[in-house]
This record gives structure tokens, sequence and C-alpha cells, in this order.
């Protein structure tokens, strides 16, 4: 070639420049929940337990995903259900639902799920833009998607622990 490029030295700097991303890639560690017939994540790191969804303590006038608040080691903790944020009718939850408990700091969340299937275990070079065909109600929750046998939504953590914030001040529990 004229200007001294051949396919060998294309093919080993394409090597060297996917050995330097491989080097880049942040491992991502999470918990698989599935809720409204889809597939959520959040980072292990910030799950605190997993436990069968106690009896809740329903809040009269909270917002539609205020599932209530339980007593959770002597603390009063807020749940979840995003649900209804995904546009999903609000249905009895199964024998398999579980609580995923999440803690940022001094405040901690509830979550509940219809099953946690399984764990995450992927790259930060594998997620993908939030599509924008995800509703409109959690796409603020949400920060990527990976694909490990299907799509996983990334939850952000701190986005979710955040709709506390939306709670009028008298509602909100000591976190």
């Amino acid at each position: 070639m004229a200007d001294g490029l051949s396919v060998e030295s294309l093919t080993s700097s394409h090597e060297v420049a996917n050995a330097a991303s491989d080097e880049d890639a942040v491992p991502i560690g999470g918990v698989i929940l599935r809720f409204a017939g889809a597939r959520y994540a959040v980072d292990m790191a910030n799950v605190a337990e997993v436990v069968p969804v106690p009896v809740l303590t329903r809040i009269p006038g909270g917002p539609a995903w205020l599932s209530g608040v339980v007593n959770w080691r002597g603390r009063v903790l807020p749940v979840i259900d995003l649900r209804p944020l995904v546009g999903a009718t609000l249905s009895p939850l199964p024998t398999s639902a579980r609580l995923v408990v999440l803690a940022e700091a001094d405040i901690e969340v509830g979550i509940v799920a219809d099953m946690v299937p399984g764990l995450l275990d992927c790259s930060s070079h594998d997620i993908e833009p939030v599509p924008a065909t995800i509703a409109t109600g959690i796409a603020p929750l949400v920060r990527g998607v990976v694909d490990v046998d299907g799509p996983v939504a990334l939850l952000a953590t701190d986005a979710v622990l955040r709709l506390r914030e939306q709670l009028p001040a008298a509602r909100r529990v000591a976190g």
C-alpha cells in the first residue's frame, strides 16, 4: 500500500484499541428484578437485602407507586412499587414476590419485584442508551440497558431513592 498501511497493521492496531477499551471497562454487578413483564437491575453495591415481601402498612393519599411502609430492622422503610410507572395495573403480588432493600448513605427504600430471578454480571461497555420506547414514567429512573439473554434496564439507584423527595414532608419516613 502506498501509505504504508497493510491489512496486518490495521488488524493489530484494531486489536490494540480493543485491548485498551477492555482495560477501561468497569465490571457491573447487580440484582435482576422482574416486574410488569420486564427485567430491571439494581447495582449490587446498593442492595442491602432481598427478602419475601412483609405485610405492608398502607399510606392513604400517597402516590400510586408508594405501596406503603414496613418495619425493617426497627426502622420505617418506604416501599415502592414501580409497576404504576411503567403503566402496569396493580394486581396482587405472586408468592415469588420479593422486597429488594436499597441503601445509599443514610437513605433506604424497598422496591417490590414480582420475582428476583438472578444476578447481573456485565461490563460498562455493554451499556446501551435508554430506548425511546421505554415508558415515560420510568424513563428518568433508568440509566441504560444491557442485553443479557434479552434486555435488562439498569435502574439508577440515586433516582429511585429520590422518589422519596416527592412525598409530602409529613409522609417522609426516617431513612
